[in-house]
């Protein structure tokens, strides 16, 4: 109620001047009949006068609201002079503090939600090692119950695959901090790729061709990028047909990995990098995480390295876009 009556001082103080002034003036002027045009004019004139000192008053203010894009000091209105002013500064300081505390401890949590999952990941990691020793271990024992053993190895690569990506998942959210651009070959890159997924594609019965010139050398994060190849190639196997089926090549500055299977809609395509998503053919098979391609999205994005998919003729291809990063050739 006072900041209403402070606000509104201005309207009573007119008020008042209007109540007291004008039956001394139509005391002198002796009626108000003949005078209709001086006392519109004057009531005008006076409300002009008003609105003229409010705005004034309030001009930070009105300026403040009407901004399209804030930041951080758009919060403050500095050095407000009308009490309305005062107390909407005043009312925008609280709820700044308000949000920047809830920032904090969101940080607070979303760092310690990242320790946890890491630990979890690193823990779990221990007795899978263990696991594929005694794996290795009785296929040489027992070569009778080779293939029962390798079933068992297939699953544990799965569970394996699984907790890398939820470890980068969970580090993606600090992408920017832990970048370092460096020239990489690209052929070693997507070779290391290959070696690292060697049992995925011989269980799957899937036969890369890698068709990339030795002195192609691109400016990227070497770490972030492996995860986006390796990513790519295991969705390339798993929704792939057998045989040899997956093509990388490089050429005219792009990546192009290219493997035969089912077509995916035009209408998966725009959705197939959000999180979570897993589509037509993830239902089908199982094994989708809907993780993969988000995280893919993320860390392209974050390297400007622009791509594309697309998917016809029971072909899909995704282009990585290069043709920025290059790097002079080696000789």
């Amino acid at each position: 109620m006072k900041l209403f009556l402070r606000d509104q001082l201005s309207f009573i103080i007119l008020y008042f001047i209007t109540f007291i002034s004008l039956p001394i003036i139509i005391h002198h002027l002796d009626g108000i009949e003949n005078h209709y045009p001086y006392f519109i004019f004057l009531s005008l004139t006076l409300l002009t006068i008003l609105l003229f000192f409010r705005y004034v008053r309030r001009k930070k203010m009105y300026t403040n609201m009407e901004k399209k894009k804030i930041d951080h000091g758009d919060f403050l209105i500095h050095q407000p002079t009308a009490p309305i002013e005062k107390a909407y500064a005043a009312k925008l300081r609280e709820i700044q503090s308000f949000l920047l505390s809830k920032e904090h401890e969101y940080k607070d949590s979303l760092q310690e939600q990242q320790i946890m999952i890491s630990q979890a990941v690193h823990q779990m990691k221990t007795p899978l090692s263990v696991i594929h020793l005694l794996i290795q271990s009785n296929q040489s024992k027992e070569p009778s119950l080779f293939l029962e053993w390798q079933k068992v190895k297939t699953e544990c690569n799965k569970l394996n695959f699984s907790l890398n990506q939820l470890l980068t998942y969970s580090r993606s959210t600090k992408l920017l901090a832990d970048l370092k651009i460096e020239p990489i070959p690209l052929k070693n890159l997507v070779q290391e790729v290959i070696n690292d997924l060697k049992d995925y594609f011989i269980e799957k019965e899937v036969y890369p061709r890698s068709a990339i010139e030795e002195n192609i050398l691109i400016f990227s994060d070497r770490k972030w990028l492996k995860v986006v190849i390796y990513q790519l190639l295991s969705n390339a196997v798993k929704y792939g047909e057998t045989g040899p089926s997956v093509l990388i090549q490089y050429e005219d500055g792009q990546l192009f990995i290219r493997n035969r299977g089912e077509t995916i809609s035009e209408s998966e395509l725009n959705r197939v990098f959000e999180l979570f998503y897993t589509g037509t053919q993830g239902r089908k098979k199982g094994e989708a995480t809907g993780i993969g391609l988000y995280l893919v999205n993320k860390i392209l994005s974050t390297l400007n390295h622009p791509y594309k998919l697309t998917s016809t003729n029971n072909e899909t291809t995704f282009a990585i876009d290069f043709s920025g990063s290059i790097v002079t050739a080696a000789e």
